[in-house]
């Protein structure tokens, strides 16, 4: 018996990095898993090889979650498929780093659209299954950037801290439904999304890490997947830093 057996779990922008990682990990738990993505069907369907050949089920779907409408066709496909929606991991991020005095408007927009609009386009339409069902568990993927701010990423850590803020509001709206909402704040975690980040800076965080090492996609999983338990049932409006001590 998996400890998510039953369940079924929505991850947007789950064809690559911490989404895949976090796809795989709770399918492997006994979830029936969504594996959202907007643009690498190829990937999306590699996840789906994965959690297949360990004996999982997982449908993909393709949705851009930045867009409402999108996004409420997307949690609809959820139900649609299997009926309810138990799990809602908001991940789909995006970055376009550069300083304020070069930043353009459209940079501004795209960033805070993908990372923290979808979160509450998503939210929004699975919390009224959730709250009819009078269970769910929500966790968004924030980042320590929304935490301790981080040069050249004003619109990056605006939409991460205003994650977090979505994540405390919701949290005490829905509580009273059986209905979690929780964020994880990953430190850095060598992706696609993270592959930009120059040497230097990349070092100088290292430095700022007491573990004094990156972490790796299953480290944000593992602590998605224990969020998303029954173990985690007396935990809601919580930020966990998985970041090597970097923001302590």
């Amino acid at each position: 018996m998996g400890k998510l057996d039953g369940k079924v779990a929505l991850i947007t922008g789950a064809s690559r990095g911490i989404g895949r990682a976090t796809a795989i990990k709770l399918a492997g738990q006994g979830a029936r898993v969504v594996v959202n993505y907007r643009s690498n069907q190829s990937a999306a369907e590699d996840v789906l090889r994965v959690i297949h050949d360990q004996g999982g089920e997982a449908i993909a779907v393709q949705a851009d979650v930045s867009l409402f409408d999108q996004a409420q066709g997307l949690i609809q496909s959820a139900l649609d498929h299997w009926g309810r929606l138990d799990i809602l991991v908001n991940n789909a991020g995006t970055t376009r780093d550069t300083l304020l005095v070069r930043m353009t408007e459209e940079d501004w927009d795209v960033v805070l659209d993908t990372d923290l609009k979808s979160a509450f386009n998503c939210t929004k339409a699975a919390q009224r299954t959730m709250i009819k069902q009078r269970y769910g568990r929500i966790v968004n993927i924030s980042s320590a950037a929304g935490i301790a701010g981080n040069a050249g990423q004003a619109n990056y850590t605006a939409a991460k801290a205003g994650m977090i803020g979505f994540t405390k509001a919701v949290a005490k709206e829905v509580g009273s439904r059986n209905i979690t909402v929780n964020a994880v704040a990953p430190g850095y975690v060598p992706t696609e999304l993270s592959s930009s980040i120059p040497p230097e800076l990349l070092a100088k965080g290292m430095d700022l890490t007491p573990l004094g090492h990156p972490g790796t996609p299953d480290d944000i999983a593992n602590a998605v997947a224990f969020l998303v338990s029954d173990e985690a049932g007396y935990i809601t409006g919580q930020v966990l830093a998985v970041d090597g001590g970097l923001t302590m």
